[in-house]
This record gives C-alpha cells, sequence and structure tokens, in this order.
C-alpha cells in the first residue's frame, strides 16, 4: 500500500479488480502517467466504479458544452471550493483541451477576468452560483443562459459537472489527495516527441 498521495490506504495497482486495473492501465497508456485520483479513491471499489461512472457520463458526451468548456467549469468552482488537486489537475486537462496555456490560470483566479467569451462567463458565473449559492438559482438564471444560446440541457449539464465536482472536491480536501507532478507542465510547454 502507498499513501503519499492520500490519508487513506491506496492498493497496489497489481491488488486492484480487473475492470479497475484495465480502466488505469488505459488512462496510464493515453497520459504517460496514473494520475493519483484513481488510485486514492480505489480505497473503495464501488465508490470508485460509481464515481468514474457519473464522471465520464458528464465530461466525455457529446453536449451543447465543449470538453474545454466542461473542464473550465471545474477549474473555477475547484478554486472556490480550495480543491488544490482538482485545480491543478483540471487545469492541465483544459490547457490542453483549450489549446491555450493561460486559460486555466486565469479561469483558477478569476474567470470574471479571464480571456473567454461573454458566452463562457455567462456558464460560469451559472456554475459559481451552483458551486456557492445554489438555493438562490431561478429562473432569472435560466433566461440569462438562454440569452447566450445555452438549452435547458446544457443548463443541466453546467450544473451537473459543478454540483459533481463539488463532491469531488470535498473529498479529495479530506482525503489531502495530492496533485501528481506531471500535471504541472502539461498544456504550458511542448510536448517532448
Amino acid at each position: 500500500m502507498t499513501s503519499s498521495i492520500s490519508r487513506y490506504p491506496v492498493p497496489e495497482l497489481a491488488d486492484l479488480p480487473e475492470d479497475m486495473r484495465t480502466r488505469i492501465l488505459e488512462v496510464q497508456e493515453k497520459s504517460g502517467f496514473v494520475p493519483n485520483v484513481f488510485l486514492a479513491f480505489a480505497h473503495r471499489p464501488a465508490e470508485w466504479r460509481a464515481f468514474f461512472a457519473y464522471h465520464d457520463a458528464l465530461m466525455e458526451k457529446d453536449s451543447g458544452l465543449t470538453k474545454a468548456e466542461r473542464e473550465m467549469i471545474v477549474v473555477a468552482t475547484s478554486n472556490a471550493n480550495g480543491c488544490q488537486y482538482c485545480v491543478i489537475a483540471h487545469g492541465a486537462i483544459l490547457r490542453i483541451r483549450a489549446k491555450n496555456p493561460l486559460v486555466a490560470d486565469q479561469v483558477a483566479i478569476n474567470h470574471r477576468k479571464a480571456d473567454i467569451t461573454p458566452r463562457q462567463m455567462a456558464m460560469l458565473d451559472f456554475a459559481m452560483k451552483v458551486a456557492l449559492d445554489s438555493a438562490t438559482i431561478g429562473d432569472a438564471d435560466f433566461a440569462t443562459l438562454h440569452g447566450h444560446g445555452f438549452s435547458d440541457e446544457d443548463i443541466w449539464d453546467i450544473g451537473a459537472v459543478a454540483a459533481f465536482f463539488g463532491l469531488s472536491n470535498r473529498m479529495a480536501n479530506m482525503a489531502g489527495m495530492k496533485p501528481n507532478e506531471e500535471f504541472y507542465l502539461m498544456g504550458r510547454v511542448p510536448k517532448q516527441k
């Protein structure tokens, strides 16, 4: 068991059930390393499976939000929730998906000053409301988003991503999950060939 990435025991890859090990090896093949979240959450296999199934349902589907926009939501709300792991990890993914080495830092610190479109600004305003003040969401919030071309299904996606990563942020903070060093340079410097 490795424990430097979490307060909880982290199982060895070889000791994991086959389905989990296969998924983790696929991620490693694609990224060149195993993101710590895959190992830290493996502490509880049934919850791991549920977490990643919902993650994939939200983050990997085709919808009115681009994959980069979904990552913007994660980065902005994760910073608001004080989650170092998610800001670092998803900031790296955002830089790659947006093909922009600056956007993740801008969105994390203050999306209102970031070099993003008015549509994306409205999206993040709503995501932040879901993350920090969801009880005050009303019809006017939907009208604003509709004015920027978002459908009701898009608005669901914005809210679902913000809410799901609220769970992720709180679990990562509680477990003391550490981001992989590889994330810090991803999307900032050209990839070595």
